[in-house]
């Protein structure tokens, strides 16, 4: 709907700008056509101009001087002079029509003088006492004769142009909504369909009106679109029971082989070498548990198929209890563990899963291990900004390239299959904790941390109500 109006809008601006330029451009060109013609001054003019060219000599004869014959050719008219005392010609140009008359009573001169002589159209100037009178082609004017305003109307002539130019625009604006509202009618279906079709779900619009052939395109892409919605829906949970299904299939046989490998490696009447090996079966097996685990975790966060215990976590407490729990299992002391926080935030909460945030920093530490044989520091960070608990987790270890942080940053994840798969080799522990993130409303960040190893920051917004209290 609001495309609708803002197309709606978009339609009375031009309407009116158009009403605007076409009243501009009427304007001027009536004021150009009135300037042309007063410019001229038409037939009164010419009756002056002859008026003045006619030249009486010593003998009581008229003469036309060139000028005025000049402009009797201009005009192509003929010229008569009445004699102010009989009424009767005195005077003629050469090319006086036979049918002129050559007497003129005072009605006659009344007519002639407000409109024609034998259907010529007349223009008139005093010539001393005398009238000289300069007829025209017949379809060189057309005069009113009968035409007149009385005072008043003249007068209201403002007030009537302002009524007239308010009836018009109030026509055209009238006009141009009946016009504009069956065009509405017709593209306001279509606009919905439009704006309908990001959502899902079933979009149909009707077939009719002047832009049926768009309705029925819109109708084909719906179809479309929902075809594929169920394929990929129907591929998504092949998928995930698929991953589920492997997941739970190798539980047993694996729990057997680490199991046996277990026993083997215990047995003190098999030779060390042969306990080793037993030794390295169990705990490759331990890393395919975890791998498969890893596995069906994420598919479940990849499908919101992981249903989530919301509740406030202290994420102070929960990061202790991570690295107590890595620091007791780390019996060489390779990887010591500093924690970084002031007592301000020893209790900074989270409205989370508290299994799946303690995942999460499980990953984070566990990569450093992965990543670093020979061993390194790894230091945690609690802070808190804008409203957002960040805990920064960082090793001085091997570190990363900067290719390599630009890639784990902007990268599809792991689940998606593309053309660049075979170079998506980052393990799944980084993709559950991006997945485990994103579920908590919260955000990822990787690069290379002040000790000059790898750095991973996550930031969730903080449960106001258990904080503040």
């Amino acid at each position: 709907m609001s495309s609708a109006m803002k197309l709606i809008r978009r339609f009375i601006v031009i309407l009116f700008l158009s009403i605007c330029l076409l009243f501009i451009f009427n304007v001027v060109l009536f004021f150009y056509l009135s300037y042309h013609q007063a410019g001229n001054q038409g037939g009164w003019k010419a009756a002056e101009t002859i008026s003045q060219s006619l030249l009486k000599d010593d003998r009581g004869s008229y003469r036309l001087s060139e000028k005025g014959a000049a402009t009797l050719d201009e005009y192509q008219a003929w010229a008569i002079l009445i004699d102010d005392r009989t009424g009767k010609v005195v005077w003629h140009s050469s090319n006086l029509p036979q049918e002129v008359p050559l007497a003129y009573s005072a009605a006659d001169i009344a007519r002639a003088v407000r409109g024609y002589i034998c259907d010529y159209p007349t223009t008139t100037s005093g010539h001393g006492k005398d009238l000289l009178i300069l007829g025209h082609p017949k379809t060189a004017y057309w005069k009113l004769m009968h035409n007149t305003f009385d005072y008043q109307t003249i007068a209201s002539l403002p007030r009537h142009l302002l009524v007239f130019t308010i009836c018009n625009l109030a026509a055209i604006f009238l006009i141009y909504m009946v016009a504009a509202t069956g065009i509405f009618r017709s593209v306001k279906p279509i606009l919905c369909g439009i704006e309908a079709l990001p959502e899902g779900g079933n979009v149909y619009v009707k077939e009719k009106g002047l832009l049926s052939q768009l309705a029925a395109s819109i109708n084909r892409v719906s179809e479309t679109l929902n075809m594929q919605k169920r394929q990929i829906r129907k591929k998504e949970t092949a998928r995930a029971n698929w991953i589920a299904g492997v997941s739970h299939d190798i539980r047993t046989p694996l729990s057997m082989v680490m199991g046996y490998a277990g026993q083997l490696e215990e047995d003190q009447a098999l030779e060390e070498p042969v306990r080793r090996k037993a030794s390295a079966i169990r705990h490759q097996s331990e890393k395919i548990r975890n791998l498969v685990s890893d596995l069906n975790l994420a598919s479940k966060l990849e499908y919101n198929m992981q249903p989530l215990k919301m509740a406030p976590v202290n994420m102070a407490a929960l990061t202790r209890q991570v690295s107590a729990d890595f620091m007791n299992m780390d019996i060489e002391d390779k990887y010591p563990i500093s924690w970084n926080g002031s007592e301000e935030m020893n209790a900074c909460f989270v409205l989370g899963d508290k299994d799946l945030l303690r995942r999460a920093f499980s990953n984070i530490i566990q990569n450093s291990i992965n990543h670093n044989d020979g061993g390194c520091g790894i230091y945690i960070t609690l802070s808190e900004k804008d409203g957002q608990c960040a805990i920064l987790m960082e090793d001085d270890g091997i570190g990363v390239s900067n290719a390599q942080i630009e890639e784990l940053n902007s990268s599809p994840h792991y689940m998606v299959c593309n053309d660049q798969i075979s170079r998506q080799r980052h393990g799944l522990g980084l993709l559950i904790v991006k997945q485990i993130a994103a579920a908590h409303h919260g955000s990822v960040t990787i690069g290379r941390s002040t000790y000059g190893g790898f750095s991973l920051l996550l930031e969730f917004p903080i449960c106001q109500e258990n904080h503040n209290s």
